[in-house]
């Protein structure tokens, strides 16, 4: 199992993050979602409260440049999903599993992002919380090795997961030009503290200059109830 903290710490650059598991004492469902940003319009946003969910929103408004790839809202709540995503799949995924189809079948109609050279990867996940049992779900579409005549597909699933233990997903390997997407499955992860920690934790392990917002959720799997945490960067 890999330390959260060093696996961020020790990258500049991870892109964007998620990551699903279990508390320490058993009785959360934890996720965490982070954005990050190199450019000067992907830096100029913050995360609102929308609903049960969230939704990226522009910091300055007036600097707002291309809104398609970096406005969406990363965490909708569907009855007893949490669905977390780092584009505008969580509408197809909410959409999709409305309409009975799983996790995996309504992401069948998307792909990586169409923004070449880099072809970011949509990374997606989806906790199912009820009657005191927790199974998550995680997916990435990503193009094969940079060409986007080829989408690969991949999704995992773990059922009943470990107290202290959670699994991390994050959209490039590293920094680079282009920037390299995210291989292998989900690391293996500690989970530990409670959410103020855990908030603080991430939050200071993400690089100082490109970080841009978090979000973080505790989901009590007796009680179906939630405590949340969002951190901006900008003010």
């Amino acid at each position: 199992m890999l330390s959260l903290k060093q696996e961020l710490e020790n990258n500049s650059y991870p892109g964007r993050g998620i990551v699903i598991g279990r508390s320490a004492d058993g009785k959360y469902a934890v996720t965490a979602y982070f954005i990050m940003g190199r450019s000067s319009n992907s830096r100029n946003r913050v995360f609102v409260t929308e609903g049960e969910g969230i939704r990226t929103q522009a910091f300055d408004p007036s600097k707002l440049e291309d809104p398609s790839l970096i406005i969406y809202a990363p965490v909708r709540v569907l009855g007893n999903d949490t669905i977390v995503t780092n584009g505008d799949q969580t509408d197809t995924i909410y959409d999709g599993m409305a309409a009975g189809k799983t996790f995996e079948q309504s992401l069948r109609s998307r792909e990586f992002e169409p923004d070449g050279p880099n072809f970011t990867p949509r990374i997606s996940g989806v906790m199912h919380v009820k009657d005191g049992k927790y199974v998550f779900a995680m997916s990435i579409l990503k193009s094969n090795d940079g060409d986007p005549d080829c989408c690969n597909r991949y999704t995992f699933t773990y059922d009943n997961p470990k107290a202290g233990e959670g699994r991390f997903i994050h959209t490039y390997m590293h920094d680079g030009n282009p920037l390299p997407s995210f291989a292998g499955e989900p690391k293996k992860v500690e989970i530990a503290g409670d959410i103020d920690a855990f908030t603080e934790m991430v939050w200071k392990g993400l690089n100082e200059d490109n970080k841009v917002s978090l979000f973080v959720r505790y989901i009590d799997i007796e009680k179906g109830t939630y405590e949340t945490r969002i951190v901006n960067k900008n003010q």
